[in-house]
């Protein structure tokens, strides 16, 4: 586009819709962008953001996204493929170089191991053509069942309870505009005021009718926007946010609040869930939670009034489900809000958000381990075929079901496991529960591969660095938390020796001799990816490029001849039957536990200046100014326990590790809870002490609760703040107290 070009953002899956408009030259022109590469006598135009009018954002964006052109022509940019030498420094080889040797690593490895021998970890911040070739590439021309992605390690509990319970799984079953008219919002476990700041103005109807219901054991910036009469603020001990839901259920049947007539005609299983809720009155449950029983009973009663009256929305995030028993959170939730009648009304509903940009697309097209395009389940002989039908390829050629996230990554490096690893859009070394076990099992790998704009800390630990293009320098499609289908559209042209990772995926399926075709033209994917998904529950045969080009809203499901789905369960459920599965659940011992001695429960969460890892935000020069270090969130009276100052360095330790950094205080979390961001490496990573123990049900990991030791630190030499990437972690020269 010779003005700019209409795209949205990179970041969260609220997808703010944003222009990108080649900045004014020193005279004044504005040159247009160029379906030419880039070179060094041409340097590309820098581009300036404005935000769009569109739904989810209304014209307004976070910092994150005012500040995400500043990556496009970063000096840290990886633009040629990078082999690590015997010295351990990476050095530029040619494309040609590249492609033989992961060739070459493939073949080697499958010989010598077998084909599950190589592996493939995705991410959801890619594009539906991206993750769809992904899934393809991996079955098809790496013949192996090993692939997976970061999403486990964010919508995957969410995920199994919303198929668990209504069949289909979309974060947002209704359009978000749809929250504003709300009397009631009950947030389980999100702090969108930081994590998607524009979404609170969906949350300003219920908060101006005191209508906001919080619940989050820290005192965050979402659950402060309940001040002043906007509504509740719901602080349970970590780890009990399925006792608290329970009791919450418990008042809406004990007082006779629940819909009878919904339940009567929508659901199946009320009376098992009705029997299970006994044991969780109010007060018991206040033993457990924190929460007192007066709350518990006021949440339920505004739940079922707002039901009644201006409309009620029950939403939650990853910190209800980010534990071993995220999934029957989930479902809870999900129990709670069928009781009341909520979902397939057109003024109230349940809906959880989803994090990462493409998140919702990212698990719906076959880079999952279990799963093929449109949702499919890869153990259903139908799903197989039909998908084999559109491939062109015998159905036995396609593999099994793979191992989930935390599984794959733990068998790195082993006899049986994973010895050849691509990573596409993740950074493992960060992002993944137990980090130090995990950069191990990457340094015991044979070879691997990993796919990036810049040097993260995964890259760092890899045989062979790709450089790959950045979302304004590329077209295709995301699917936002709505499940609303959207247009990427390309901006800049790539630097030079920067490749499309479809371009990757389809030579590396010509060296390696693949069965059926692909391609490295987004639109063809699509085309391709329409044809597979169709009769899926995440239909997309209906939608192509010129809808989405003519602004026009594409909802999933939307078959051939629909006009799509902007708000599922309307005429029912997605289960045979066409009812919604009510499933009773309840704590396990672990959630129940406690700590006796002087230890602490560690969660983990966003800051607003950062987004997942930090290999990008940590990149950014006004978002490191803003925070430049990872902190500790202490309670001022916990720190004064410990000898603890405000500012002062402390060490956070348990069984797998050690964190140091600088201690704040804060009055936002309980004395029995610290809290620090899981955007920082090194000695600033969170993700060195959570546990890579899962639910059993959907594979996330425990993120949110893991036991902890804190002690004061002393500084013997303070580095000043950074104003970029630091090279080997933060702070320099730190010892603990004696």
């Amino acid at each position: 586009m010779p003005n700019g070009a209409d795209t949205h953002c990179p970041y969260c899956a609220l997808q703010c819709a944003m222009t990108l408009t080649p900045a004014a030259s020193a005279a004044g022109a504005v040159p247009a962008p160029t379906a030419e590469p880039a070179s060094p006598a041409t340097p590309a135009v820098p581009l300036e953001v404005s935000g769009r009018d569109f739904p989810t954002n209304r014209g307004g964006l976070c910092r994150k996204g005012w500040t995400s052109a500043s990556l496009l022509r970063h000096n840290g940019r990886v633009t040629e493929p990078m082999l690590k030498g015997s010295d351990g420094v990476h050095q530029p080889i040619s494309w040609d170089q590249a492609l033989m040797l992961i060739a070459a690593a493939v073949k080697d490895t499958q010989e010598q191991y077998g084909n599950d021998a190589v592996g493939v970890f995705g991410g959801g911040g890619l594009t539906n053509e991206k993750a769809y070739l992904l899934g393809k590439f991996a079955r098809l021309a790496l013949r192996t069942s090993r692939i997976d992605y970061n999403g486990r390690f964010c919508m995957s509990s969410a995920a199994a309870a919303g198929n668990r319970a209504f069949g289909v799984d979309r974060g947002l079953p209704f359009p978000v505009t749809d929250l504003d008219s709300a009397s009631v919002i009950l947030l389980l476990g999100s702090n969108v005021a930081e994590t998607m700041p524009p979404f609170v103005q969906h949350l300003q109807g219920a908060r101006d009718a005191g209508g906001l219901i919080v619940v989050d054991p820290r005192r965050s910036a979402t659950a402060a926007f309940t001040g002043d009469g906007g509504g509740l603020h719901l602080q349970p001990t970590p780890g009990t946010d399925l006792a608290l839901i329970l009791g919450i259920t418990h008042v809406v049947v004990h007082e006779g609040l629940a819909d009878a007539d919904y339940i009567e005609a929508n659901t199946r299983g009320y009376a098992s869930v009705a029997r299970s809720l006994a044991p969780f009155w109010p007060e018991r449950v206040q033993s457990i939670t924190g929460v007192p029983a007066t709350l518990i009973r006021d949440t339920a009663r505004r739940l079922a009034q707002g039901a009644r009256g201006g409309g009620s929305y029950i939403l939650s995030g990853r910190g209800v489900e980010q534990h071993v028993d995220g999934t029957d959170t989930a479902t809870a939730a999900i129990n709670l809000s069928l009781i009341l009648g909520l979902p397939g009304s057109t003024r109230s509903g349940y809906g959880t958000l989803t994090g990462q940009g493409n998140g919702q697309g990212g698990r719906e097209h076959g880079q999952k381990a279990d799963q093929l395009p449109g949702y499919r389940k890869i153990t259903d002989p139908a799903a197989r075929a039909h998908v084999a039908r559109v491939w062109g390829v015998d159905e036995s050629l396609i593999p099994g079901a793979g191992l989930p996230a935390v599984e794959l990554l733990k068998s790195l490096g082993q006899p049986d496991g994973v010895r050849c690893l691509f990573v596409h859009g993740a950074n493992v070394a960060v992002s993944a529960p137990d980090a130090s076990a995990v950069i191990k099992g990457l340094r015991s790998l044979d070879f691997l591969v990993v796919c990036d704009f810049f040097m993260s800390e995964t890259a760092v630990e890899a045989d062979l660095v790709l450089p790959v293009t950045q979302w304004a320098e590329e077209e295709g499609t995301l699917t936002n938390l709505e499940g609303r289908v959207i247009r990427r559209r390309r901006a800049l042209t790539p630097p030079p020796g920067v490749r499309s990772e479809l371009w990757l995926m389809a030579r590396l399926a010509e060296l390696l001799e693949a069965p059926s075709t692909f391609s490295d033209d987004p639109e063809t994917v699509f085309e391709e990816l329409r044809l597979a998904s169709a009769g899926g529950l995440a239909d997309y045969s209906g939608i192509d490029y010129a809808m989405l080009d003519r602004g026009d809203a594409a909802y999933w499901p939307f078959p051939v001849g629909s006009t799509g789905t902007p708000r599922l369960f309307t005429d029912g459920f997605a289960h045979a039957d066409g009812r919604a599965v009510l499933v009773p659940v309840t704590p396990s011992k672990r959630a129940l536990r406690s700590f006796a001695d002087d230890s602490l429960a560690l969660a983990t969460g966003r800051l607003l200046e950062h987004y997942q890892s930090g290999a990008q935000t940590r990149r950014v020069s006004e978002l490191m100014a803003s925070q430049p270090q990872a902190r500790l969130l202490i309670h001022p009276a916990t720190a004064a326990a410990k000898g603890i100052a405000d500012g002062d360095y402390a060490t956070v330790t348990n069984e797998r590790g050690e964190v140091l950094c600088r201690a704040e205080l804060s009055n936002s979390v309980r004395t029995d809870t610290v809290f620090l961001p899981f955007h920082f490496p090194g000695q600033e990573s969170a993700n060195r002490l959570t546990e890579a123990a899962t639910d059993p049900i959907s594979g996330m990991p425990e993120f949110k609760t893991s036991r902890v030791w804190v002690r004061r630190a002393v500084s013997t030499q303070v580095s000043a703040a950074p104003t970029a990437v630091p090279a080997g972690g933060l702070p320099l020269h730190v010892k603990e107290a004696s």
